[in-house]
């Protein structure tokens, strides 16, 4: 397709998407200085600049601003996945291992780039409204590692690959949260000894760990 022929949103989209961005960016900063009970939509409209009808034409209560901040994060962390993936699954499980320290480090400084993500994430726990976001979340890493992970072990059990990589990504996942409520430890360390631990749990599947 030439660059002629491509198909161009409306500038009202685009203006859209712009406020859509402005609001999640606004609600996450509120919840870093607020927190989930005290955050509301009429103070995510004021800081933003715009009357609450207006705000209530992208989301219909708080919740749904949380939600949508929950699905913008967990999209960002896919896409680090993404592209760690592609640059170390083909060097197969060794070549994953040897690097998932990468991932760990990499995870960690977009989930910590988003405004207000250490309450996003808690909010993914304790809202009941929310927790099918981190779980859906969850489950799609473990699927895109079992993905990887199944092309170099010919005749593996699926189910218990899935089962054994759920349980890894759910600690590296853990590892990181505890680090924004937990001064009592190095992130460093605490990385660095997660990513031992999955480097053998990975090459453990190969009979090599």
């Amino acid at each position: 397709m030439t660059a002629a022929a491509t198909v161009r949103r409306p500038p009202q989209q685009d203006r859209a998407r712009q406020t859509q961005g402005r609001l999640l960016d606004v609600a996450g900063e509120l919840l870093a200085e607020v927190g989930i009970e005290r955050i509301s939509t009429n103070m995510i409209a004021a800081r933003a600049g715009l009357t609450p009808p207006a705000l209530y034409r992208y989301f219909g209560d708080k919740y749904a601003v949380i939600e949508a901040l929950g699905r913008r994060l967990t999209e960002r962390q896919n896409a680090v996945l993404d592209a760690w993936l592609a640059r170390h699954a083909p060097a197969g499980i060794g070549g994953m291992a040897d690097h998932i320290g990468d991932l760990l480090i990499e995870n960690a400084a977009v989930t910590r780039a988003e405004p207000g993500a250490v309450w996003i994430l808690r909010a993914l726990h304790a809202s009941p409204q929310l927790v099918h976001i981190r779980l859906e979340s969850h489950r799609h890493v473990t699927d895109r590692l079992t993905d990887a992970c199944a092309v170099h072990l010919a005749g593996a059990d699926r189910d218990a690959l899935w089962s054994r990589l759920r349980l890894a990504v759910e600690l590296g996942f853990a590892a990181d949260e505890m680090l924004y409520e937990e001064d009592r430890v190095s992130a460093d360390v605490v990385l660095a000894e997660v990513a031992a631990m999955l480097r053998s749990a990975l090459l453990d599947l190969t009979g090599k760990a």
